[in-house]
This record gives C-alpha cells, sequence and structure tokens, in this order.
C-alpha cells in the first residue's frame, strides 16, 4: 500500500504542475492536485521508512484521500469545470478514489486476518 500511496501521489503532483503549465493559469487552485499528491507521496514514504506506523500512516492516507474525494466531487459539481480544470478534478476523483478502494480492502483483509488469528 505505501508504494500505491507514494505512486499514486507522483502522478497527482505531475498533474497538478502540467495542468497548471498547458492552462497557462495564474491561480494557486490549479496546484490542488500537486498539493494532495505531496501529502500521498509524503505518507507512502514514512510508511516504507516506518513499517511500525505503516497502519497509522495509511488510515491517515484514507482519511485524506476521502476529503480528497469529496472536496474534488463538490468542486466539479458547483463549478461546472470544463477543459484542464474538469481533467484535473476527474483525475483527483479517479486517484484519490482508487486509494481509498485499496485502503478500505487493506483494512478489510488485515482485521479478516486477524480475526481469523484469533
Amino acid at each position: 500500500m505505501p508504494k500505491k500511496a507514494a505512486t499514486s501521489g507522483g502522478v497527482l503532483i505531475a498533474i497538478g504542475v502540467i495542468v497548471t503549465i498547458v492552462s497557462d493559469s495564474q491561480s494557486v487552485t490549479s496546484l490542488i492536485p500537486a498539493f494532495i499528491g505531496a501529502v500521498f507521496l509524503i505518507l507512502g514514504l514514512l510508511a516504507r521508512a516506518k513499517p511500525d506506523l505503516n497502519h497509522h500512516l495509511m488510515h491517515a492516507l484514507a482519511a485524506i484521500a476521502l476529503l480528497a474525494v469529496l472536496g474534488s466531487l463538490g468542486s466539479l459539481i458547483s463549478r461546472s469545470s470544463t477543459g484542464w480544470a474538469l481533467f484535473a478534478q476527474l483525475a483527483t476523483i479517479v486517484i484519490a478514489g482508487f486509494l481509498l478502494q485499496q485502503s478500505v480492502m487493506a483494512f478489510k483483509n488485515r482485521s479478516k486476518l486477524a480475526t481469523e488469528e484469533s
């Protein structure tokens, strides 16, 4: 899971930077995917470096991924985005949604293993 978090974070950083450059945006909001990606990347790298904290860091990742999905979805709906903004919001929803789904599956598997060991 930490590798998926770090990779997804890197992809979101790239999307935020590329969209900002290509769209010639002067607004910091075009970098929101990059900010979210930076958090995912840091959490993924920390989880790899500190395996004893992996469980806590991945819970934080799941919470942030949920907020990213809800925030991007809310912005997408309320602003009726088009063009590069639409692309960045959809990419953020898909990538953060993927991480959220993977986190839930990992938690379920861990819970199932703990139950079977009891």
